[in-house]
């Protein structure tokens, strides 16, 4: 979840489509450029085999939705919360000083939060991507192992 987002109605809201949101080996949510967003995970797992086993239950109850995986950014890569929700709160002022709403929102936060933060934020955002594209792909390997009946490519 963006941390420019209120994370909190975010949460609520994926509450109310019945999406179970997990948080990959921590309590707490995490944040987009830090390791907690100061509310806590509904659901902890600690293993991209858990993390599988949970699909593949969830799909069985034939709910209809998918499923959120929040992995924290790494440590090392993790910003100061202080330093980037000060720098996020300057962006959403600025964008609303300047009339910035709807599709270029986002856009123009990112850019400017980029700014501020002297290119912090879009390093960890880079840490951030790898690190979910690798639990992604442990939690694929896993899934292909429990889920019968897959066929392989030579």
């Amino acid at each position: 979840v963006k941390s420019i987002l209120d994370i909190a109605k975010t949460l609520e809201y994926l509450e109310t489509q019945r999406v179970p949101v997990i948080a990959f080996q921590s309590d707490d949510f995490p944040a987009f450029y830090t390791r907690s967003s100061g509310l806590k995970a509904d659901h902890r797992l600690d293993t991209p085999e858990e993390i599988a086993q949970a699909m593949l239950l969830h799909q069985q109850i034939g709910s209809g939705t998918g499923i959120l995986v929040a992995n924290p950014i790494p440590q090392v890569d993790a910003l100061d919360p202080a330093f980037i929700d000060g720098t996020i709160t300057a962006a959403v002022a600025e964008a609303g000083t300047r009339g910035i709403g709807r599709k270029e929102l986002t856009p123009f936060l990112l850019a400017r939060i980029n700014e501020l933060s002297q290119g912090r934020s879009l390093k960890a955002n880079i840490a951030l991507v790898r690190n979910n594209a690798a639990l992604a792909a442990r939690i694929a390997v896993a899934h292909a192992r429990l889920k019968p009946g897959l066929t392989r490519s030579p």
